[in-house]
């Protein structure tokens, strides 16, 4: 079956590196912004105006609201265009933190965005979604091929490459899964920070029962937000005596002055993975990418 991967330009760099390591050919899809805001796009036909067969949209949904829209656009325009299966490569997957109600009446994101995706596409690739309290990424997102990596292994391949024994440290409960599957890799050290959230950037961290003195540590997350917790976190390990503090996330999403504040509070090296195109970048995830997707069995669908 004939396949060409798809994307836009501002991700033109990650979506050629993912083509390259799945073999594939990649095109760009036009857009314009009217004054109004609303978009026009364009697919990439062929001689006879079709699309082929199988689409891999690649789309990385940092900063997502009109990412959403595009995403709308393009599968249902795609479905009228020959292309019978189509792929969602998402490195970051928004909206899933909200998986329910707090007050009454709170919208529940994970699972309507979830359905949004899966009415769309076929399969969904993603890398270390925000789950907290499900298991599996199809119970989000109802298909037989919703598919979640992660960062975690590259990242302590990684800190290996930098450190002997570090030290990998989570800013709190949620990210225990990411610092354990790290720190499983090559054994390393680990601990989890508690943390007591009072509102977006208000927190309280406790550090874990671990002697930090003179240890090279890692902080580790799978994203990397407003940077308070880490900063926060930073601070408390250099005064506890580490004598370097590093900082591995998978998303590098760094919102407002997150990069600054993190960097203020004593943190040496910033690392990330390129699911979110960023000046940290130091992990390309197109091999695990292109990996996944080769393992979707097509015909089946």
């Amino acid at each position: 079956m004939v396949t060409l991967l798809i994307h836009f330009d501002d991700e033109q760099a990650a979506a050629a590196r993912l083509a390259q390591a799945s073999g594939i050919p990649a095109a760009c899809i036009e857009r314009h912004r009217f004054p109004d805001d609303e978009l026009r796009l364009r697919l990439p036909l062929d001689a006879q105006g079709r699309l082929p067969e199988q689409l891999v949209l690649y789309r990385s949904l940092d900063r997502p609201n009109d990412k959403l829209i595009e995403l709308m656009l393009v599968s249902r325009q795609a479905r009228e265009l020959g292309a019978r299966h189509l792929t969602l490569v998402a490195p970051y997957l928004a909206y899933m933190r909200q998986d329910m109600a707090f007050h009454p009446g709170e919208v529940v994101s994970q699972k309507i965005v979830g359905r949004f995706l899966a009415d769309l596409f076929d399969a969904v690739i993603t890398v270390d979604p925000h789950l907290h309290r499900i298991r599996t990424l199809d119970e989000a997102i109802p298909l037989p091929y919703a598919i979640s990596l992660s960062g975690a292994p590259m990242l302590a391949d990684l800190i290996a490459r930098h450190h002997d024994k570090p030290l990998l440290i989570g800013p709190d409960a949620e990210s225990a899964q990411w610092v354990e599957a790290a720190a499983q890799v090559h054994g390393f050290d680990h601990g989890v920070c508690t943390k007591q959230r009072h509102g977006d950037k208000a927190v309280e961290i406790a550090l874990p029962a671990v002697d930090v003195k003179g240890r090279a540590v890692v902080l580790l997350d799978d994203v990397a937000s407003s940077g308070h917790t880490l900063a926060m976190a930073a601070g408390l390990l250099l005064e506890a005596g580490a004598a370097t503090v590093d900082v591995a996330v998978t998303h590098a999403l760094f919102a407002g002055n997150a990069l600054s504040l993190i960097r203020l509070a004593g943190v040496r090296h910033i690392w990330s993975t390129d699911c979110i195109a960023h000046e940290s970048n130091a992990i390309e995830m197109a091999p695990v990418l292109a990996a996944a997707w080769r393992s979707i069995n097509v015909t089946s669908i």
